[in-house]
């Protein structure tokens, strides 16, 4: 079908499963942040279950055709798994400039990294059971895990780079071999730190997904709305993509008011079109929405246009969020019809 609706990966977290007042007062965490949760331990899996259901009926009932599991599990996109690889001082962690480029606590690595484990198969088997739509399942990108951490170990962030990009390669086999449909990278530090995307960013990427067959996505973005209020007006890392083999690629036009013209770079490659404004608390129309997807046209093949929001939802209050997300199908139907 044309114009598939999904989430970039995350949904609002409901208020008796995690502190959301916390977590909208700091930056999203890069060490662990237990105490965000609002449930005992012991209950934690269960309680994290059963929002996981909430998030996937919330996205069946407005109408997405790819459902992800909101993200349900996770402190913040990246944390959950950089934080369960081997090469990881978790007792004693690190500091790292955000992106807006202020210090905040990051994974301290003192050896090689490597996976343990398996971190994200259980959450995909989990979706797999309760959809039967297509599913996807987001995963941090190893750029942006090698700049969310002190190198207390390594030669140079390249090499760490590397070597994220092998675990996270070793994930992504898991994730598909679990039912995933698609596996989404999130790179945000591509756009906030493209000289060095440059320089090591894109190799480990294509290195993360070096051997994979199945349907994959890379998500850059210029942060959350509710994090990072100023937008800049284009991408500095974007051309650079068409050299990466991420068959889909997810970008932000909402917000920003982006020229879709910049899509030419990446021709051949499905577009996640950000077309929701998570600036705001004020729900699209679907007229909005269907006007936001005719504006990339020019620039993308509709069979090769994916309707997302900007970023993630995280930060939104649930029934907005809820109401973005029908406003994102009904205006995804009605340029579908028109060019039906």
């Amino acid at each position: 079908m044309l114009f598939p609706t999904s989430l970039v990966g995350s949904y609002p977290q409901p208020d008796w499963l995690i502190d959301r007042e916390k977590l909208a007062g700091r930056f999203p965490p890069r060490v662990r942040a237990r105490e965000l949760w609002r449930v005992q331990p012991d209950y934690l899996d269960q309680a994290q279950d059963d929002a996981t259901l909430i998030a996937i009926r919330d996205q069946e009932r407005a109408g997405l055709d790819i459902i992800t599991d909101g993200e349900m599990r996770r402190e913040s996109y990246s944390n959950r798994f950089a934080t369960a690889l081997d090469g990881v001082d978790l007792d004693n962690p690190g500091s790292a400039l955000d992106r807006s480029g202020y210090p905040n606590p990051v994974p301290r690595v003192t050896g090689r990294i490597r996976r343990r484990h398996a971190v994200e198969t259980r959450d995909v088997a989990f979706l797999r059971a309760n959809t039967d739509r297509m599913i996807k399942i987001t995963v941090p990108g190893p750029f942006t895990m090698a700049q969310q951490a002190q190198n207390d170990f390594y030669p140079s962030l390249r090499e760490m780079a590397l070597d994220y990009a092998e675990a996270v390669n070793a994930e992504i086999r898991d994730l598909f071999a679990a039912g995933a449909d698609i596996v989404q990278i999130d790179e945000p530090y591509m756009q906030a730190r493209p000289d060095a995307a440059r320089e090591y960013g894109l190799e480990a990427v294509n290195a993360a997904l070096a051997g994979i067959t199945g349907q994959t996505a890379l998500h850059i973005c210029f942060g959350y709305a509710a994090i990072i209020h100023e937008r800049p007006t284009g991408y500095t890392f974007l051309p650079e993509l068409s050299g990466s083999t991420v068959k889909q690629v997810s970008l932000e036009t909402a917000q920003s008011n982006l020229d879709t013209a910049v899509l030419e770079n990446l021709r051949g490659k499905s577009i996640i079109l950000g077309v929701i404004d998570l600036s705001t608390h004020d729900i699209e129309t679907p007229e909005t929405v269907a006007a936001r997807i005719r504006k990339a046209l020019p620039h993308v093949d509709a069979d090769k246009v994916i309707v997302a929001p900007d970023c993630g939802m995280k930060y939104l209050p649930r029934p907005v969020a809820f109401g973005k997300m029908q406003a994102m199908a009904a205006g995804a139907a009605i340029v579908r019809a028109e060019l039906a």
